[in-house]
């Protein structure tokens, strides 16, 4: 098969350049520049995409995917809950009220969330599959006045096993209420997730109900658990096409501050780390600037055999493309092996240095999350093959210039 005269022609200048050990450094430097601008940018998306699910993951566990709030038509939930089930992508739906209240037990005192349930709908919505947490709805259903804790809750109240708590609503606090002071039993503790564990409580729907009498937020709303998460806001439109006088608040609009200040923090990461494969191309400009240097009586030749000006532009492109190909292809291979493997890799390390340090008892990030995005992985990758395009223009127009005459004058 019959390559072009331009891609032979790069190609051979590129292996020639063994022979000079100047060049051949600075080509292999930006080829690693090009590499390791690329490993990091995988790797730190990946830990920023682990980060971001976790998170995900740990506030769905008190976040509904999807609220619905109103007057008209959730005075009867019943009948829209059956209506709201016969969306495309809803897997349950569960009626809860909820209000701010203050909890307080020997002293300490604490501002929390109260969540009135019913524990056996609850139970359909939930993301969170433990099965002490099912064990402990079952027990608020039987149980009156009863209330569950989150863990850290349960904590900074000194609370450690059953026992009773008051509580107040905050209205009622801010209104100088004593008489609206509730006893409630602990019946045991949950994990609501690393944002709902410190500040949320659940309780009967009745009792809640009761509790929050002639205040707004004694009022009935729904909680929806879909299929996919990404589209509870889509979900959330097609029940206000339904229900023109409610409000849908999806979960990611609930969270809106915690995960725009993620992405953003991945955008701007990303935009840094992309400055190494900057580097990395700035050094493809140097090889090229030296190689066309001293080819330049070989380009001379060229040009009097014939060869055009786009020609020699497309001999030093491929010359460079070549250090940014193989730079980008190594980066994105060590770049994927080291994001998928970087829970193993931290623990293999943690393990080596506690060997050999007396007493040691270190530990670095064994418990780190990382996910690899295939369409991030291609972006990265694609980015720095641009960058190492634009990096071979200017040294190829350079080469472009070069006239014939002025070249062999003294040759």
């Amino acid at each position: 098969m019959r390559r072009p005269l331009s891609f032979f022609i790069g190609l051979r200048f590129s292996l020639a350049k063994k022979h000079n050990l100047l060049l051949s450094f600075v080509s292999l430097a930006s080829m690693l520049g090009v590499s390791f601008g690329v490993l990091v940018l995988i790797v730190a998306t990946s830990v920023i995409n682990g980060s971001i699910n976790v998170m995900r993951l740990e506030a769905l566990k008190s976040v509904p995917h999807a609220v619905i709030q109103g007057i008209f038509p959730l005075e009867n939930w019943n009948q829209s809950i059956n209506q709201i089930l016969d969306l495309e992508g809803v897997n349950a739906v569960a009626p809860f009220v909820e209000g701010e209240a203050v909890v307080r037990n020997q002293g300490n005192l604490e501002f929390i969330k109260i969540r009135g349930v019913l524990p056996e709908r609850e139970q359909t919505v939930i993301s969170n599959p433990s099965q002490k947490y099912l064990e402990v709805l079952h027990d608020l259903k039987n149980t009156e006045q009863g209330i569950i804790l989150g863990t850290q809750l349960a904590a900074s109240l000194d609370i450690f096993n059953a026992k009773s708590i008051n509580a107040v609503s905050l209205e009622s606090l801010l209104q100088r209420s004593s008489m609206d002071i509730e006893g409630f039993k602990v019946v045991g503790f949950a994990d609501f997730g690393l944002y709902g564990n410190s500040n949320l409580a659940l309780i009967n729907m009745k009792d809640a109900q009761s509790f929050f009498e002639g205040e707004p937020d004694g009022s009935v709303k729904l909680r929806l658990s879909v299929d996919d998460i990404n589209n509870a806001k889509l979900i959330g439109e097609q029940v206000e096409n339904i229900y023109p006088m409610v409000d849908v608040v999806s979960w990611d609009e609930a969270q809106s501050s915690l995960f725009t200040a993620l992405n953003l923090e991945k955008i701007l990461t990303s935009i840094m780390l992309v400055m190494i494969i900057v580097i990395g191309a700035v050094n493809i400009i140097s090889t090229l600037v030296m190689v066309v240097s001293n080819k330049s009586s070989d380009i001379a030749i060229l040009r009097t055999l014939g060869a055009t000006k786009s020609t020699i532009m497309k001999i030093f492109v491929v010359q460079g493309m070549i250090s940014g190909i193989l730079g980008t292809l190594l980066g994105v291979s060590l770049g994927t092996f080291f994001a998928l493997y970087a829970p193993s890799i931290s623990q293999i390390g943690e393990n080596i240095v506690n060997q050999f340090v007396v007493g040691g008892n270190l530990y670095f990030i064994s418990h780190l999350r990382t996910q690899v995005n295939p369409y991030e992985v291609i972006a990265i990758g694609a980015v720095a093959l641009l960058i190492s395009f634009f990096a071979t223009l200017y040294p190829a127009y350079r080469a472009s210039k070069i006239y014939p005459a002025e070249v062999l004058r003294y040759e």
